[in-house]
């Protein structure tokens, strides 16, 4: 078998990595032939040949020895482009930009079944944890009940700061930022996105059914105040954002990513800092755990490099959910029980809740504990986006099987 000659799109925090595990792995034979980036006079934190760096994709492309593409840039356009021209000249790739991929896997999987070719991709949803090949390989069934998890580090990074080292919220996030643990425009991260497009990937891999971006309700930590903090407090429990995809019924399935008011008997209670943590529940098997740095340059590139080994023995996602003859249908018609914290927005009025349990009302902050559907969140997003509004979930899905 011959020994993987790897081009290499990217050279950057995650592609520093890749040099650097690469370099240490023993048995993986494995080598860089080229390194394309944007631009070949930006110093770098790893020593190669300047003559391996390039700013042109051709020099990777049409090198004859290269037998696989390994993509780490953080343009998720140009991501795409490299990615799309890699499989249709034949050449495997591994790539680890849920971005693209999540905007993208239907014409992905489409080129990897004209050309023969395989686009490997666990790096790109929760790090070091194995997500994706689990699902495609030992839950390869219909068992499958619910993934449910912490998908991002930083996000998680600065909830720990608030709930383990009594932090304020705007406390922790200039820590994160500070550490380096969140860009210094963290809103990818702390919006959602970051979880949602790692949540639309795990969903295709886990009841085989791609779901567009828009379509998924997705609501972040922003709005997150001292009060709904000290409320969490109170009631002895943490705030997490946390993302699911969970069947409601044979045949239905849904799936956001939200706040959650998360008690001491989850397993992703004790998901503290930048770590990950995924839990898998099944009809026969109850609930799994995995748990891991979900980012961060070395556990990413041990991922890549995975996948690269992985590649290198033949390894493909087959992708067979998707041709069960009783795939899920997602909906969002589907009832939903909400923290929602407000000051002057006329959430009352606004919202068409199902019902009320619980209604508190201040000078400072109301809130309001209720039943509403998903899609009247989706209907109503506007005013949730208000800066006097928050909103937490509270768990609801197999609440009679986790006391």
């Amino acid at each position: 078998m011959s020994s993987i000659k790897v081009g290499l799109f990217g050279l950057g925090t995650v592609g520093e990595g890749i040099v650097n595990v690469i370099s240490k792995a023993r048995n993986a034979d494995a080598e860089i032939k080229r390194i394309c980036v944007r631009d070949a006079s930006k110093p770098r934190n790893v020593n190669v040949p300047k003559s391996m760096i390039t700013e042109n994709r051709s020099d990777i492309f049409e090198d004859p020895e290269i037998n696989l593409i390994v993509e780490v840039i953080n343009d998720p356009e140009a991501a795409f482009e490299i990615v799309s021209e890699a499989l249709s000249r034949g050449i495997s790739v591994v790539s680890g930009s849920k971005t693209m991929i999540a905007r993208h896997l239907p014409e992905l999987i489409e080129l990897q079944r004209k050309h023969n070719v395989s686009l490997l991709y666990d790096a790109s949803s929760c790090g070091s944890i194995p997500v994706i090949r689990n699902l495609e390989e030992y839950y390869d069934n219909d068992l499958l009940l619910e993934v449910k998890g912490i998908l991002n580090g930083s996000s998680n990074f600065i909830l720990s700061r608030v709930f383990d080292h009594n932090e304020s919220y705007d406390q922790a996030l200039q820590t994160a930022i500070d550490l380096g643990f969140a860009e210094a425009d963290p809103s990818f991260d702390i919006e959602g996105y970051d979880s949602l497009y790692k949540l639309i990937i795990i969903t295709v891999h886990a009841l085989g059914v791609y779901v567009k971006p828009n379509d998924i309700f997705t609501y972040g930590i922003t709005h997150i105040s001292d009060f709904d903090i000290n409320y969490a407090r109170e009631k002895r429990v943490k705030i997490k954002l946390v993302a699911q995809v969970v069947k409601i019924s044979d045949n239905r399935f849904t799936m956001f990513v939200m706040p959650e008011f998360v008690t001491k008997s989850r397993y992703i209670y004790s998901v503290d800092d930048e770590y990950n943590g995924v839990v898998i529940r099944g009809e026969c098997y109850d609930r799994q755990f995995m748990f891991g740095k979900g980012a961060g340059s070395l556990p990413t590139a041990s991922s890549i490099l995975s996948d690269m080994v992985a590649h290198h023995h033949g390894y493909k996602y087959d992708y067979k959910k998707m041709g069960y003859a009783d795939v899920p249908q997602y909906t969002t018609d589907v009832l939903l029980k909400v923290y929602i914290r407000f000051l002057e927005t006329p959430i009352l009025e606004s919202l068409p809740f199902i019902s009320i349990q619980e209604r508190y009302i201040s000078k400072s902050n109301n809130y309001i504990i209720g039943e509403i559907k998903l899609c009247d969140l989706i209907s109503h997003r506007e005013i949730l986006d208000h800066q006097d509004v928050s909103l937490i979930n509270i768990s609801r899905f197999f609440e009679d099987l986790d006391q």
